[in-house]
């Protein structure tokens, strides 16, 4: 495994993560920070291709804005438990096998682009809120397709593991009409089969669509259709009943927002040249997710 790469600290924020020390020092360990604790290392699941969150650059790194979240947990989980040494390993997962691993021990914490919902906080919990994002559709402009009824009949593409589908299904248009449902292993293989057009669409996240549009040959050769499925707030995926852990997490990114280092860390991924093609996704951040850093809560849909 690799090293996780450590991202320089501003003072404040060291400052503010020896100072939640206090918060479990004097507790007996319970749950993952017992296990960090006893085994001295923090595993860090992340994406691969999962633009600007959790994605690989070009040394094969993983690199966005989950993972820098991610980092400063990590820093605080260092300075709580008095871990000078602590050992940073880092697991790929995908869509679906993220649970799995997480709750069978193999991850402690996912850092990647996952919603937090109604179902599956009956088997995990998640983080304060760190991006709130709209499930919409991706087309090519040569397809002629221009809304929801005009994929009757055709294939649709959605990434094994996320719930997308089903939000066609649900949705009053797309109760209407008939498609092949067509599963990427990742999203980069999901937008792959509409780039070569052995699928008429890919519905996902628009920010991850975003991602995948801005990088790939020709992005002027796709659109998006009106229709919104719904909107998803996104958070760190951690275990249930695991308060002292979860402690550590909200602490950290509720820091990051009151301080206001959340906004520059936003701003360096999603409205700012990225690696590795330098590429702006131009992204700025929604009203909604300034009502959540401005009022931190893990409500899910």
């Amino acid at each position: 495994m690799k090293q996780f790469k450590r991202i320089p600290l501003l003072a404040a924020i060291g400052l503010a993560a020896v100072a939640a020390s206090s918060h479990v020092s004097a507790e007996e360990l319970t749950g993952t920070l017992k296990k960090i604790k006893e085994t001295g290392t923090i595993v860090v699941g992340h994406r691969e291709s999962s633009v600007p969150f959790s994605y690989l650059d070009d040394k094969q790194q993983p690199i966005g804005y989950s993972m820098d979240l991610c980092d400063r947990v990590v820093q605080s989980v260092k300075a709580e438990l008095k871990l000078a040494d602590l050992k940073v390993t880092l697991q790929p997962v995908t869509s679906s096998n993220r649970i799995p691993l997480l709750l069978n021990g193999t991850i402690d914490m996912e850092c990647g682009s996952t919603t937090n919902s109604t179902e599956r906080q009956k088997q995990v919990a998640f983080g304060v809120t760190t991006f709130i994002t709209n499930v919409k559709t991706v087309v090519k402009k040569a397809s002629g397709i221009s809304s929801l009824g005009d994929l009757n009949g055709k294939p649709i593409v959605t990434t094994s593991g996320t719930t997308s589908v089903q939000l066609i299904k649900a949705h009053e248009k797309g109760s209407k009409i008939d498609f092949k449902e067509i599963y990427g292993k990742d999203h980069a293989e999901s937008f792959l089969l509409v780039e070569s057009d052995r699928a008429s669409a890919f519905v996902m996240d628009d920010i991850l669509l975003a991602g995948l549009v801005a990088n790939s040959k020709s992005p002027a050769d796709y659109k998006y259709l009106d229709e919104v499925f719904r909107t998803e707030p996104y958070g760190i995926m951690l275990r249930k009943e695991d308060p002292q852990f979860k402690g550590v997490v909200d602490r950290t990114l509720t820091g990051l927002m009151k301080s206001g280092e959340i906004t520059k860390i936003y701003a360096k991924w999603f409205e700012s040249p990225i690696p590795p093609k330098n590429i702006n996704l131009r992204f700025p951040m929604s009203p909604e997710l300034k009502e959540a850093i401005k009022n931190p809560n893990d409500n899910c849909v």
